[in-house]
């Protein structure tokens, strides 16, 4: 029986692993990218070094096969990110010719961290990242992270929380509206979802 708990740092190898394996809008991007590292560096291990008292895994008894990630202050975190954490690991993401289709406009966009200030991030402060390997899914351990998450934030006083869904992603666009997230808006690649605490 699979449970949720606390990350620790043992945990960093599993959260990378499935960082990859639901990094193409929830489906497998292994290979996708010349660089394995870029989407767990964008995406996952600066949460877990800026705070990671938000983050949580779920555990099948032998290792992590899900994950939520979060921070509390979206504006203070976008500092950190392009102060801190971005310049430690932009190196390994220099200009090849080996890069794959899509590979440079990621690079590129991380080291815009004002891109994570979506139009109603003071409204929706908070944000996370949450991802699953299918064989934790549909077992209600997608909604049990996130109210986990909720009484955290709730405790620090957090008005609001958002995440971002790629427009393709058609299953984690009914599960957050059936959480209870709604749309705050769209582009043509991803939609931004906020609910209220």
């Amino acid at each position: 029986m699979s449970s949720i708990r606390p990350y620790r740092p043992s945990d960093m190898d599993d959260v990378i692993d499935i960082c990859v394996r639901t990094g193409d809008s929830g489906a497998d991007a292994t290979g996708k990218f010349s660089r394995s590292t870029l989407l767990p560096d964008v995406y996952a291990l600066p949460y877990i070094r800026h705070d990671p008292s938000l983050a949580w895994v779920v555990d099948d008894g032998e290792r992590a096969i899900g994950y939520l990630v979060a921070t509390a202050d979206t504006r203070e975190f976008a500092r950190w990110f392009a102060d801190a954490w971005w310049p430690e690991v932009v190196g390994r993401y220099r200009p090849s010719t080996s890069e794959r289709p899509g590979e440079r406009g990621l690079i590129e966009s991380a080291s815009n961290s004002a891109r994570m200030l979506v139009s109603d991030v003071d409204a929706y402060p908070a944000h996370l990242h949450i991802d699953l390997l299918p064989v934790t899914q549909g077992q209600g351990l997608g909604r049990r992270l996130i109210d986990t998450l909720i009484t955290e934030l709730t405790v620090r006083g957090v008005a609001g929380l958002h995440l971002t869904a790629g427009a393709s992603n058609v299953g984690a666009i009914a599960f957050y509206e059936r959480v209870g997230f709604h749309e705050l808006e769209r582009d043509g690649g991803s939609v931004t979802f906020g609910k209220r605490l």
